[in-house]
Protein backbone atom coordinates (compact mmCIF):
# COMPACT_ATOMS: atom_id res chain seq x y z
CA UNK A 1 0.00 0.00 0.00
CA UNK A 2 1.29 3.66 -1.31
CA UNK A 3 1.04 6.42 1.61
CA UNK A 4 -1.53 8.36 -1.06
CA UNK A 5 -3.50 4.73 -0.83
CA UNK A 6 -3.51 5.01 3.18
CA UNK A 7 -4.43 8.61 3.44
CA UNK A 8 -7.25 8.68 1.39
CA UNK A 9 -8.62 5.74 3.01
CA UNK A 10 -7.89 7.70 6.09
CA UNK A 11 -9.70 10.57 4.84
CA UNK A 12 -13.16 8.35 4.42
CA UNK A 13 -12.46 6.90 7.79
CA UNK A 14 -12.11 10.84 9.00
CA UNK A 15 -15.47 11.73 7.51
CA UNK A 16 -17.57 8.70 8.85
CA UNK A 17 -15.55 9.32 12.34
CA UNK A 18 -15.53 13.33 12.54
CA UNK A 19 -15.40 12.81 16.37
CA UNK A 20 -12.75 10.00 16.72
CA UNK A 21 -11.09 10.84 19.84
CA UNK A 22 -9.75 8.90 22.97
CA UNK A 23 -12.83 7.91 24.92
CA UNK A 24 -11.32 7.32 28.65
CA UNK A 25 -12.32 10.24 30.98
CA UNK A 26 -8.72 11.83 32.32
CA UNK A 27 -7.76 14.74 33.98
CA UNK A 28 -4.25 14.58 33.96
CA UNK A 29 -0.94 12.94 32.51
CA UNK A 30 -1.82 10.31 35.39
CA UNK A 31 -4.91 9.78 35.29
CA UNK A 32 -4.83 8.94 31.64
CA UNK A 33 -2.01 6.57 32.10
CA UNK A 34 -4.07 4.89 35.04
CA UNK A 35 -6.99 4.59 32.63
CA UNK A 36 -4.94 3.09 30.42
CA UNK A 37 -3.61 0.26 32.16
CA UNK A 38 -6.96 -0.03 33.47
CA UNK A 39 -8.07 -0.90 29.83
CA UNK A 40 -6.07 -3.84 28.85
CA UNK A 41 -8.58 -5.87 28.31
CA UNK A 42 -11.55 -4.05 29.17
CA UNK A 43 -13.49 -1.56 27.69
CA UNK A 44 -13.44 2.14 27.82
CA UNK A 45 -16.98 2.58 29.27
CA UNK A 46 -16.31 0.09 31.91
CA UNK A 47 -12.82 1.73 33.01
CA UNK A 48 -14.92 5.28 32.97
CA UNK A 49 -17.08 3.98 34.99
CA UNK A 50 -14.26 2.56 37.44
CA UNK A 51 -11.62 5.22 37.21
CA UNK A 52 -14.71 8.00 38.33
CA UNK A 53 -15.10 6.21 41.70
CA UNK A 54 -11.22 5.50 41.87
CA UNK A 55 -9.66 9.17 41.13
CA UNK A 56 -12.55 10.63 43.78
CA UNK A 57 -10.19 8.75 46.15
CA UNK A 58 -7.22 9.35 44.46
CA UNK A 59 -5.94 10.30 41.55
CA UNK A 60 -2.13 11.73 42.24
CA UNK A 61 0.66 9.15 42.31
CA UNK A 62 0.76 10.17 46.14
CA UNK A 63 -2.78 9.47 46.84
CA UNK A 64 -2.54 6.26 44.90
CA UNK A 65 0.08 5.01 46.85
CA UNK A 66 -1.45 6.07 50.12
CA UNK A 67 -4.50 3.51 49.12
CA UNK A 68 -2.21 0.42 49.00
CA UNK A 69 -2.77 -2.80 46.98
CA UNK A 70 -5.89 -4.34 48.99
CA UNK A 71 -7.56 -0.95 48.86
CA UNK A 72 -7.03 -0.15 45.09
CA UNK A 73 -7.79 -3.62 43.97
CA UNK A 74 -11.42 -3.20 45.42
CA UNK A 75 -12.03 0.36 43.82
CA UNK A 76 -10.48 -1.69 40.48
CA UNK A 77 -11.76 -4.76 41.07
CA UNK A 78 -14.61 -4.94 37.59
CA UNK A 79 -11.83 -3.93 34.97
CA UNK A 80 -10.52 -7.56 35.30
CA UNK A 81 -6.79 -8.49 35.84
CA UNK A 82 -7.32 -6.66 39.25
CA UNK A 83 -4.52 -7.97 41.71
CA UNK A 84 -1.67 -7.23 38.37
CA UNK A 85 -3.33 -4.20 37.18
CA UNK A 86 -3.22 -2.89 41.17
CA UNK A 87 0.64 -3.75 40.86
CA UNK A 88 1.43 -2.17 37.92
CA UNK A 89 -0.27 1.54 39.19
CA UNK A 90 1.27 1.17 42.70
CA UNK A 91 5.24 0.35 40.63
CA UNK A 92 4.15 2.97 38.21
CA UNK A 93 3.36 5.51 41.05
CA UNK A 94 6.34 4.58 43.04
CA UNK A 95 8.67 5.34 39.73
CA UNK A 96 7.40 8.12 39.10
CA UNK A 97 7.31 9.49 42.39
CA UNK A 98 11.19 8.67 42.69
CA UNK A 99 12.51 8.96 39.23
CA UNK A 100 10.64 11.54 37.63
CA UNK A 101 9.91 14.32 40.35
CA UNK A 102 6.31 13.15 40.17
CA UNK A 103 5.30 13.81 36.85
CA UNK A 104 4.75 11.16 33.98
CA UNK A 105 7.75 11.16 31.61
CA UNK A 106 7.14 11.60 28.05
CA UNK A 107 9.28 9.75 26.20
CA UNK A 108 8.63 5.89 25.05
CA UNK A 109 11.60 4.35 26.34
CA UNK A 110 11.30 6.14 30.21
CA UNK A 111 7.64 4.97 29.45
CA UNK A 112 8.10 1.36 28.62
CA UNK A 113 10.49 1.10 31.85
CA UNK A 114 7.34 1.79 34.23
CA UNK A 115 5.70 -1.79 35.23
CA UNK A 116 2.41 -2.68 33.17
CA UNK A 117 2.94 0.01 30.34
CA UNK A 118 4.42 -2.04 26.75
CA UNK A 119 4.15 -0.16 23.32
CA UNK A 120 0.58 0.50 22.96
CA UNK A 121 0.37 1.93 26.54
CA UNK A 122 3.10 4.06 25.98
CA UNK A 123 2.50 5.34 22.46
CA UNK A 124 -1.19 6.15 23.70
CA UNK A 125 0.16 8.22 26.35
CA UNK A 126 2.74 9.82 23.84
CA UNK A 127 -0.39 10.75 21.65
CA UNK A 128 -3.12 11.97 23.80
CA UNK A 129 -1.15 13.41 26.88
CA UNK A 130 2.05 14.50 24.81
CA UNK A 131 0.61 15.20 21.11
CA UNK A 132 3.36 13.46 19.57
CA UNK A 133 3.05 11.20 16.51
CA UNK A 134 2.80 7.79 17.62
CA UNK A 135 -0.01 4.94 16.71
CA UNK A 136 -1.15 2.87 19.61
CA UNK A 137 -1.96 -0.63 18.25
CA UNK A 138 -4.66 -2.16 20.36
CA UNK A 139 -6.91 -5.04 18.70
CA UNK A 140 -9.23 -2.89 16.99
CA UNK A 141 -5.81 -1.31 15.19
CA UNK A 142 -4.44 -4.35 14.61
CA UNK A 143 -7.60 -5.97 12.98
CA UNK A 144 -8.65 -3.08 10.64
CA UNK A 145 -5.08 -2.45 9.39
CA UNK A 146 -4.56 -6.33 8.48
CA UNK A 147 -8.38 -6.40 7.12
CA UNK A 148 -7.55 -3.50 4.80
CA UNK A 149 -4.00 -3.95 3.66
CA UNK A 150 -2.66 -1.37 5.41
CA UNK A 151 -0.06 -4.22 7.04
CA UNK A 152 0.68 -7.31 6.61
CA UNK A 153 2.31 -8.17 9.91
CA UNK A 154 1.43 -10.61 12.58
CA UNK A 155 2.79 -8.66 15.30
CA UNK A 156 0.96 -5.48 16.68
CA UNK A 157 4.81 -4.05 16.89
CA UNK A 158 5.30 -4.83 13.01
CA UNK A 159 1.70 -3.36 12.46
CA UNK A 160 2.97 -0.66 13.88
CA UNK A 161 5.83 -0.25 11.98
CA UNK A 162 3.85 -0.73 8.72
CA UNK A 163 1.47 1.69 9.56
CA UNK A 164 4.44 4.14 10.79
CA UNK A 165 5.32 3.71 6.73
CA UNK A 166 1.96 4.76 5.38
CA UNK A 167 0.94 7.25 7.06
CA UNK A 168 1.95 10.52 7.33
CA UNK A 169 3.66 11.39 11.05
CA UNK A 170 1.06 14.20 11.50
CA UNK A 171 -1.60 11.84 10.54
CA UNK A 172 -0.56 9.02 12.91
CA UNK A 173 -2.78 10.31 16.14
CA UNK A 174 -5.78 10.67 13.52
CA UNK A 175 -4.98 7.69 12.22
CA UNK A 176 -4.85 5.81 15.71
CA UNK A 177 -8.41 7.05 16.59
CA UNK A 178 -10.02 6.41 13.60
CA UNK A 179 -9.20 3.15 12.91
CA UNK A 180 -10.33 2.31 16.76
CA UNK A 181 -13.48 3.64 15.87
CA UNK A 182 -13.91 1.68 12.73
CA UNK A 183 -12.63 -1.42 14.71
CA UNK A 184 -15.19 -1.32 17.37
CA UNK A 185 -18.29 0.21 15.99
CA UNK A 186 -17.80 -1.52 12.17
CA UNK A 187 -14.99 -3.15 11.52
CA UNK A 188 -15.86 -6.07 14.36
CA UNK A 189 -14.14 -8.80 14.95
CA UNK A 190 -17.52 -11.07 14.15
CA UNK A 191 -19.65 -9.87 11.84
CA UNK A 192 -18.56 -7.01 10.46
CA UNK A 193 -20.49 -4.10 8.96
CA UNK A 194 -19.22 -3.81 5.26
CA UNK A 195 -22.80 -3.01 4.39
CA UNK A 196 -21.99 0.74 6.14
CA UNK A 197 -18.10 0.55 5.45
CA UNK A 198 -17.14 3.64 3.58
CA UNK A 199 -13.56 1.59 2.78
CA UNK A 200 -14.90 -1.41 0.99
CA UNK A 201 -13.47 -0.70 -2.39
CA UNK A 202 -10.29 -0.62 -0.88
CA UNK A 203 -10.68 -3.29 1.86
CA UNK A 204 -8.54 -6.29 1.01
CA UNK A 205 -10.29 -8.75 3.17
CA UNK A 206 -13.82 -7.32 1.32
CA UNK A 207 -12.61 -7.78 -1.99
CA UNK A 208 -11.06 -11.43 -1.08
Amino acid sequence: MTNPQAQHILGLLSAKYPDAACELTYNSDFQLLVAVILSAQCTDKRVNRVTKELFAHADTPEGILSLGQDALEKLIYTCGFYRQKAKSILSCAADILAHHAGRVPNTFNQLVKLRGVGRKTANVVLSVAFNKPRIAVDTHVFRVSRRLGLSNGTTPKSVEADLEKVFLPESLTQAHHVLIFHGRYCCKARNPDCTNCPVTAHCTAFQA
